[in-house]
C-alpha cells in the first residue's frame, strides 16, 4: 500500500493508526533517508500503542524499551550498527520474538536478521514538491 502525507502531523497520524492495529510479536521495519520522518512516524506509532513516555530515536543507545502502553514497544535505531552480529550483544531476539511489538529504524543495515513476515515501511520525500510531502510504502500488512 502507498500513502501520501503532506505534513508531519499526517505522518504522525498514520503512525498512530498503525500502532493501534499492532499485535504482540509483530516486527515493523522503518526505512528512509535522514530527515524523512521516521522519528515522527515512530512517535505516532508509540502513541497508538498508548505509550505515554517521551519517544526519541535511540540513535546512540540502539534500543529503547517503552512499557507504558498496551504492550511493550522495542524501538531499535540500528544506524550505528557496523555488523549485524552486534545485535546479538543487545539481545535482539528477546525483543523480536517477545510479547511486545518491535520497530526497527534503518533495518536495511541488518536485513539478514529481519523475518520475512515483518511489516516493512519506507518513507521518502516526494520529489518535486516543496515542504513536507512524503510517500509512505507499506508491505506485508496494514491498510488504513
Amino acid at each position: 500500500m502507498n500513502y501520501r502525507t503532506d505534513s508531519p502531523e499526517e505522518t504522525h497520524a498514520l503512525g498512530v493508526k498503525m500502532g493501534q492495529a499492532a499485535l504482540p510479536g509483530q516486527i515493523y521495519t522503518l526505512d528512509g533517508d535522514l530527515g524523512a520522518g521516521k522519528t515522527v512516524f515512530a512517535k505516532g506509532f508509540a502513541e497508538g500503542l498508548g505509550i505515554t513516555e517521551i519517544v526519541n530515536s535511540p540513535t546512540f543507545t540502539i534500543l529503547q524499551t517503552y512499557e507504558s502502553g498496551r504492550m511493550p514497544l522495542y524501538h531499535f535505531d540500528v544506524y550505528r550498527i557496523a555488523d549485524p552480529e552486534e545485535m546479538d550483544e543487545i539481545g535482539y531476539e528477546d525483543c523480536f520474538f517477545g510479547s511486545g511489538v518491535t520497530l526497527v529504524e534503518w533495518s536495511e543495515l541488518i536485513e539478514e536478521l529481519i523475518p520475512p513476515e515483518a511489516v516493512r515501511i519506507s518513507i521518502t520525500r516526494v520529489k518535486g514538491m516543496e515542504g513536507n510531502a512524503r510517500e509512505i510504502t507499506i508491505e506485508n500488512g496494514f491498510s488504513a
